[in-house]
C-alpha cells in the first residue's frame, strides 16, 4: 500500500492500560494511524463496524467479537489481529470467505499464571485469606492448622505451556506431580502421566488448565468432583467453560472440597460467577492470572510487530488463515 495504514484498537481505556500498555501502543503508532475505543461499553457488531469502518486493521481484545455480521460490514478491512492465543471470538471461516487475514498472539503468560496458581495453593492450604479478612474486620481469627505443599500431590489437567511451567514449580516445592492430557507427550520422568480418573482420585490440588473446546465443555461435572480426593482443592485458571458451576457449588457445600480458587468463570468477560465468588471456601480474582507487565507486553508487542509486517504487505508470524488473505495480497 502507499497511504499510511489505519488501525482500530478495540480495548477500552482501562483495558488499554492493563492489557496493551504504552510501549506496544507506541510501536503500533510508529507504523500506522491508530484509532482508539473511547469508552467501556460492550461492543456490538453494529457499533464496532461503525467505529472501524475506515480502518484497514482491527486489533482486538477479548470483548470484541468478529462474527459474520461485523466482517461483512467492513469491505475495507484487511486484517483482524487478536491480542491473545484464544481466537474463539473470531469466525475464521467468515473472515476467510471475505479474504480477511486473522492473526493471534503466542502465549507469554506461563510464569504469570503458574505463579498465581501456586499462590492460591498456598492461600488455600494455609487459610490465609480468611485470617486476613477477619483481622481487617477488627476480629481475631482462630489459628487453624495448615498443610504444606511439600509432599502433596499436584494434579494438572491439561499439559500445555502453562501446565509444563506449573509442573516445574510444583516439583521445586517438593510436590508429587501428575498430569492428565490425552494429547501431550510427557518427557520429564518426575512427572507421572495418568488418566483423568486417576488424577482426580489421588491429587490434593487439582488444577484445570485444559483448552476450552467442545470436548472439554463441563469437563469438571458432578462425576468428576465426586471422584476427587475428599478434602482436595480445585483451581481453575483456564476457562469457565470447563466447569459445571452447579456441580462445583454442590462439591463445596457438601464438603467434598476443602476450597477452590477461580480466576475465570461463566460471568461476562470470562469472570468468576458471583454466586461462586462470594462462597466462603472460594478465592476468586477478576481474571488477573496473566496480568503482569511481562505477560501482557509479550502479546501486545507481538501484535504490534504483526501489524508492522501486514502494512508492508507481508503475512506475519501468527497468521491462522494466510492462504485466504486475498485482501492483503491485493492491498
Amino acid at each position: 500500500m502507499t497511504a499510511r495504514a489505519t488501525v482500530f484498537l478495540t480495548h477500552s481505556p482501562s483495558a488499554l492500560e492493563n492489557y496493551f500498555g504504552p510501549r506496544a501502543l507506541a510501536a503500533l503508532e510508529a507504523v500506522a494511524t491508530v484509532g482508539r475505543n473511547p469508552g467501556d461499553a460492550e461492543w456490538t457488531a453494529e457499533a464496532l463496524a461503525e467505529a472501524a469502518r475506515d480502518c484497514d486493521i482491527i486489533v482486538s481484545d477479548r470483548r470484541a467479537a468478529a462474527g459474520p455480521q461485523l466482517l461483512a460490514a467492513l469491505p475495507r478491512l484487511v486484517a483482524f489481529c487478536r491480542c491473545a492465543v484464544d481466537i474463539r471470538n473470531v469466525d475464521v471461516d467468515a473472515a476467510s470467505a471475505h479474504g480477511i487475514l486473522v492473526t493471534q498472539a503466542s502465549a507469554g503468560f506461563m510464569a504469570s499464571v503458574s505463579e498465581w496458581i501456586v499462590g492460591m495453593m498456598i492461600d488455600l492450604s494455609r487459610h490465609i485469606s480468611p485470617a486476613v479478612a477477619q483481622y481487617q474486620a477488627g476480629k481475631t481469627p482462630p489459628a487453624v492448622m495448615g498443610c504444606e505443599l511439600r509432599g502433596a500431590t499436584l494434579g494438572i489437567v491439561g499439559y500445555g505451556q502453562i501446565g509444563r511451567t506449573l509442573a516445574q514449580l510444583g516439583l521445586a516445592f517438593g510436590m508429587r506431580v501428575c498430569v492428565a492430557d490425552p494429547h501431550a507427550h510427557v518427557s520429564d520422568p518426575r512427572v507421572a502421566r495418568v488418566t483423568l480418573g486417576e488424577l482426580l482420585a489421588q491429587s490434593d490440588h487439582v488444577v484445570c488448565l485444559a483448552a476450552a473446546t467442545a470436548d472439554t465443555e463441563n469437563l469438571m461435572n458432578d462425576a468428576a468432583f465426586a471422584a476427587m480426593k475428599p478434602g482436595a482443592t480445585f483451581i481453575n485458571a483456564s476457562r469457565g467453560n470447563l466447569v459445571d458451576e452447579a456441580a462445583l457449588l454442590h462439591a463445596l457445600n457438601t464438603g467434598r472440597l476443602s476450597g477452590c480458587a477461580l480466576d475465570v468463570g461463566r460471568a461476562p468477560d470470562q469472570m468468576p460467577s458471583p454466586e461462586l465468588a462470594r462462597h466462603p471456601l472460594v478465592r476468586a480474582t477478576p481474571h488477573v492470572g496473566g496480568l503482569t507487565p511481562p505477560a501482557i507486553e509479550h502479546q501486545s508487542l507481538e501484535v504490534a510487530a504483526q501489524v508492522a509486517e501486514i502494512v508492508q504487505g507481508r503475512v506475519p508470524k501468527g497468521a491462522v488463515n494466510a492462504e485466504h488473505a486475498s485482501r492483503l495480497r491485493g492491498w
